[in-house]
This record gives structure tokens, sequence and C-alpha cells, in this order.
């Protein structure tokens, strides 16, 4: 006979209510970002907002504490108690902020993001920071509130919603080791890779490359990584994204007529985080616990895919004869060449198009500005001088008065995702981690991928990382899948392994 939960198995019920809600709250916000007219904006974003509040008004409910308080006194397993954990801390986090506020949020996220798909090609800063003022003291509003709420530095309490558990301490730690040793590695890399091009010159393949073949060749290798389609989709947008619910992944690429490559690598890229989407635990679905662990988790399998196996030369083999496939043979295409082209190091001034060694100061710079932005050290008005100055002294790259390929280039900023970019960085330290756990456990994991035997590293994320969803704690999480907490040195030895062994 079953135990009686009655507290616990009506929070359950409200909150498979707040994941059928949650659903058509994604599946509009990814229609507004790859579907909707423009003149639809401002509809849609009072539309978002109400739903919002909606929300925001269940997880808000007198009733919730006390049915929060008898669960925990209920005769829960494990499992629940797990669950009832993430419920009291979205509970928490929530019961901070006023529902004026999240409406007010909403709508000035809507209005800012729609307005910077224009205003960025334009290059147009001061229209940009029109509606970015306003994005940027709600959010300031709501760290105050997060802040006094939980008791961390405001910084902390915004990224607390991305990254439960991370501080800006460990952030300053992590991220201070690698600007000691980054710099030099990127020169180290530059010049490795300059000799070999005086040796044997790298062939650049000749486009342009029809959307159609591309279309065709991003969809092959979603499936050779296992994407499954009766459960989602690929679309095109401004800024590529995965979203959507677990029963339906909705991820969007974008596509350039003399650049296949970044397209690929971007869909490869969404495919990570699609199929952890798609592998959480089916059996909970609706239930905080089924949720995806963090960002930087949700980052770790996106760079998995991208990086740790998209790059890695056995599956470049893979990918050789699809690419061959799409667009005629050249010698552009030969696996060797194509691994080259995939793995080469050059200091650039856009963060989704940087290669792996150098991304990492794309994201300390972010960082580096947007914790003093949130906490008032600084104003909007110092932003583009503060990152000329970063651009120039982490990656050598003059950027005045280039305000779309500056601070104006990525989405987060306009949609208020502050607390999220160190998430990147931190995901590639676990990606590299996880790889290092799994050739602990099979040593002939590279001979593997050579083969086109990519079930290994699929069933090895499935069991350790999808499967497992919020039931740990992040480095509880960290410590059952590779033996301990993030450690960033597997980044680093992977980074050294790949570039200059």
């Amino acid at each position: 006979m079953s135990t009686a939960t009655p507290a616990y198995d009506e929070l359950s019920g409200t909150w498979t209510r707040l994941h059928h809600f949650g659903h058509l709250q994604s599946i509009a916000g990814w229609d507004q970002a790859a579907n909707m007219p423009p003149k639809g904006n401002e509809a849609r974003a009072a539309a978002l907002a109400e739903m919002a509040a909606l929300m925001h008004r269940m997880r808000t409910d007198p009733q919730l504490p006390k049915r929060l308080a008898r669960a925990e006194q209920e005769p829960l397993t494990e499992l629940q108690r797990a669950n009832l954990r993430e419920m009291q801390r979205e509970w928490r986090a929530s019961n901070a902020l006023p529902e004026s506020l999240v409406q007010r949020q909403q709508m000035a996220v809507s209005r800012c993001e729609h307005a910077w798909r224009t205003q960025r090609p334009a290059n147009d800063w001061a229209g940009f920071v029109e509606n970015f003022r306003p994005v940027l003291a709600l959010a300031r509003e709501e760290a105050a509130l997060l802040s006094a709420q939980s008791g961390l530095r405001k910084y902390d309490a915004l990224m607390d919603r991305f990254e439960p558990g991370m501080t800006c301490a460990q952030v300053d730690r992590v991220f201070g080791e690698v600007r000691q040793w980054l710099p030099g590695l990127i020169q180290q890399v530059c010049e490795k890779q300059a000799a070999e091009n005086a040796r044997q010159p790298l062939i650049v393949p000749a486009g342009p490359f029809a959307l159609t073949a591309q279309r065709g060749l991003c969809d092959q290798v979603m499936r050779l990584l296992g994407f499954d389609f009766a459960a989602g989709r690929l679309d095109v947008s401004t800024h590529p994204f995965c979203g959507g619910v677990p029963e339906d992944v909705r991820m969007t690429t974008r596509f350039r007529e003399d650049d296949f490559l970044g397209s690929l690598m971007g869909t490869i890229h969404e495919t990570g985080h699609g199929r952890y989407e798609q592998n959480l635990p089916r059996d909970l679905l609706g239930q905080p616990v089924a949720l995806a662990r963090s960002m930087a988790l949700h980052e770790s399998q996106s760079l998995s895919f991208e990086m740790q196996l998209g790059s890695h030369p056995g599956f470049v083999t893979q990918l050789a004869p699809l690419v061959r496939l799409a667009f005629g043979d050249q010698p552009a295409f030969a696996p060797q060449n194509l691994h080259r082209l995939l793995t080469r190091v050059q200091p650039g001034l856009i963060r989704v198009d940087a290669d792996e060694v150098t991304y990492p100061a794309h994201v300390i710079l972010r960082y580096e500005i947007e914790r003093p932005l949130i906490e008032g050290e600084i104003e909007v008005d110092d932003v583009p001088a503060l990152w000329d100055a970063k651009m120039k002294e982490l990656l050598g790259q003059d950027t005045r008065g280039n305000f779309k390929d500056g601070p104006m280039q990525d989405v987060h900023w306009p949609e208020s995702l502050f607390g999220y970019f160190p998430c990147y960085s931190l995901g590639a330290m676990y990606a590299a981690q996880w790889f290092a756990a799994m050739r602990r456990a099979m040593p002939d994991l590279d001979a593997r991928i050579g083969r086109g035997d990519l079930a290994a590293v699929f069933d090895w994320l499935r069991d350790n990382i999808w499967l497992q969803a919020s039931r740990w704690s992040t480095d509880d999480l960290a410590r059952r899948a590779s033996g301990e907490p993030l450690n960033p040195a597997h980044f680093k030895a992977h980074l050294e392994a790949r570039y200059l062994g």
C-alpha cells in the first residue's frame, strides 16, 4: 500500500500545470524568434507578459508555503525530497519578485530584443541604449530583491538563476587562473599553426554553399548525433538557440552562403542542448527535479558535442563524406584539412564564431563588464570604452566605434540574461572533465570515435548527466560522474593536447 503524501501530491500537480504553461510560453517565444512577422511583436510581448504574470501568481500562491512545510513532514522518498528541494528553491526566488516587476521586465525585454535585431546591423548604439536602459534598471531591481531574499551579493543572485550555488568568488578564482595562462597559450598555438601553414597551406573551401544544401547537411549530422526529429525540429533565427520542452525541442541556426562551417558547428552545438533535453527523465516530466541541473551543465552538453566530439579528428572522418555529398568534392574537404579548418585558432571580434582556445577570453570580458554593471559600479555609457580596452588586452582586437561586433553582438543583454555568460566557459571546463572521465572508463574511446561508434559517448552522457537531471547539486553530480567537483585543469590539459600536442 502506498504511503499518503497529500501535500507533496498537491505540489506535484501545481508544478505539472506550470510545466504545461511553460510549454506554451516556450513555443510562443520560439515562434517570436523564428517565424513571427515584425508587426506582431507588441501583441506577442503583451501575451508573453500575461503568461509570465500568470505563472508568477502560481509560484507565489499564499497556500504554497503551507504545503511546502507540510510536505517536509511527509514520508518522502529520496527522489521526492530532491524534487521538494527544487520546488522550494523556485518558490523562494519567485516570492522575492513582485508580479508587476515580472510583467514590466517581460515587456522591456521583448521591446529591446526586437529592436536589437535591426539596431545591431545598423551599428545603432544610441538607439539600442534607449531600450537597454530600462532593461538594466529592471535587472538591477531584480538583483536587489533576490539579494535581499537570499543573502547573496547582487550578481550572485542573478547567476544563481542559471548556475545554482555558483558565486563570483569561485568564478573570479577560476577565470583568474585562466587569465594567467590563456594569452600565452593563444600565442603559442597561433605560432605553431602559422608554422604548419607555411609547410602545408590550409585550403579554404570555395563557396558559395547553397542554403538548401547546408540545411540538408545539418539535418544529416543531427541524425548522426542521435537527435529525435519526431520530438523536435530545426529552424532559422537571428541568434541560434535551443528552446521548447523535452517533448518538443525547438532548435535554431543561421546560414550564410559564404560559410557552411558556422551553421554546421552551431547546429552541432545546439544538438548537444537538444539531446540533453530529449533525454531528461520522462517519468518525472513536469517536475522541477526532471529539469536540466544548470546552464553550465547544459553548455557542457553543447560543447561536448561541438568541441570535444565535433572537432575530434575521428569524428571529422565521419563528417567529411557528408560535406562532400552536400557541396561536391574539393580538396578542402579532405578529413585532415577539414580538421585543421575546425581547429584553426584566430583571435576575432565575435564570440559565437570564436575557436575553443580564444573563446574563454570573450566570456571573461563579458563577465568583467556585466558584474560591475549589475552592481552599479559602472553605467551603460562606460561599456564601449571598457569593451574596447578588454578586447585589446585579451585578444589584441580593435573594436572602437564598432558596436555591432562589440557590446551589441549578443542577445543576452537585450534579453536581461545577466549571469549567464560564465556558464559558457564553465561548461567548456565540465565538457573536458566529462571526456577525461570517459577516457578513464574507456581507454579506447578515441579509437571508437574514429570507427564511428558514437554510442559510447552518448551512453555515458545519458547515464551520468542526462538522466540525473536535477536530482543532485551540481558538485554532487560532477563527483558522481567524474570523481571530483569542477576542475579547470582538465580544460587546460585538453587544449594543450589538442593544439600543442
